[in-house]
Parts: C-alpha cells; structure tokens; sequence
C-alpha cells in the first residue's frame, strides 16, 4: 500500500489482530489472478495487502460505512478491490476461493446477541465470542477450492481449540500459525470484571491472548 489507510467514524481500525493476519496472509503462497475473500473487510486492508500481490480480491461487511471506507482506501491506493456489502459469507455464496481470511467480531459479551447497529458489531459475539466464528467455521470450508487455505484471527478468550475442532470436523488441516499477548484494549479494559465473573478470563489476566489459525483443504 501507497496511501496511509483512512477509517470512517464507527469502522473498525486496524489493530493487532489485524496486522497478524496481515502477516500471515504475507506468508502464504499465493499465484497472481489468486481469488481471495476478506471477511469482515472493515477498512480494507488486509484486502489491500492481497490485492498488492496481484490476487482478485472480494471483500465483504456488513457495514455500510467499512463499505465505503474499503472502496475509498482501495481508490487511493490504486488497487482492484471489489466491496460488498452483506452478513458473512452470503454475497459469495456459490463461489470458490483460494484463499479466505476473516477478522469476524469474536469478543465476549454480555448480550446473547450480536448488535445489529453501531461500533460494537466489529467486536461483540455473545456470550462466549463464537457467535460469528462458529458461522464462519461451518460456512467457509465448502467456499474453498482444493487446496485452498482459510486464515482466523481470534482471540483467545474465544476458544481457539473449538474452532481447531469445527474446522478439523469439516475436512481441513488446521493448526495454530500464529499467536500474540497484547495489552487490554478500551473494551476488554472495561469488560475485565465480567470476563472474570464468567470464568472466562483468570483472575491474575492483564493481556490478552491472540490466535491466527490456519486450515486448509487437502482434497
């Protein structure tokens, strides 16, 4: 990338999850013409990253906002990207890819449902943070080609074995490829108590844990 990224009031900013997956995607072999998806595009840059290596890239959001924002950052930055707007993986279902790479919103929460509205989309999952993630794990696989390759970025309050364990139940080679311990952010700061009433962060905790998970489809 040439320009500097720009992010749209209420879309997500690239953080650490989003520069590991950056990093992983880098690492991957990838042909030029490759068809690569990002799911959860918000800003575009981890799009932008694939579409630097010559890869025809769909990116998708359900916000209309990160939309907009991916367009403008791949215009400015002289880069083919095509931005859609949907739930997951439904404006591509039917197509087959080489590569996918999702940031899904994987932080736990106190409401049982996702938002439908507002910031909170890009990182609140339920309770748990699988809300998302789960969708992701069972609706991916059937999305790629043979050989092709699934990138996750999650965090590890979110239970990286279970998504080891969905996309292992699926057909794929997964494994852990990447990990990271990160200071609390702003929201994780203010949810501590409620993560440690629920068991889901320990005690002594200050830093959260962070995962990129591979898997791949062999056949």
């Amino acid at each position: 990338m040439t320009s500097p990224l720009l992010t749209f009031p209420g879309v997500y900013a690239p953080q650490d999850d989003t520069w590991m997956l950056a990093d992983a995607l880098l690492r991957e072999p990838l042909a030029r013409g490759a068809e690569v998806l990002d799911v959860g595009t918000g800003t575009g840059a981890v799009a932008l990253f694939a579409a630097g290596r010559g890869a025809r890239v769909t990116a998708v959001d359900v916000s209309w906002r990160a939309v907009l924002t991916a367009r403008l950052n791949a215009r400015l930055n002289r880069l083919p990207l095509r931005v859609l707007r949907g739930d997951l993986l439904a404006p591509v279902m039917g197509r087959r890819f080489d590569l996918i790479v999702a940031n899904p919103p994987y932080v736990p929460a106190p409401a049982a449902r996702v938002p439908r509205r507002g910031a909170a989309r890009a990182w609140d999952a339920g309770r748990d943070g699988r809300l998302v993630l789960d969708r992701i794990c069972r609706a991916a696989p059937p999305l790629l080609r043979p050989g092709g390759t699934l990138l996750i970025v999650q965090s590890a309050l979110s239970d990286a074995d279970r998504t080891l364990d969905l996309l292992r139940s699926s057909g794929l080679r997964a494994d852990v490829v990447g990990r990271r311990s990160i200071p609390f952010g702003p929201v994780l700061e203010e949810r501590q108590q409620w993560l440690r009433r629920h068991k889901l962060l320990a005690a002594d905790a200050s830093r959260e844990g962070l995962v990129v998970v591979r898997a791949e489809r062999t056949d």
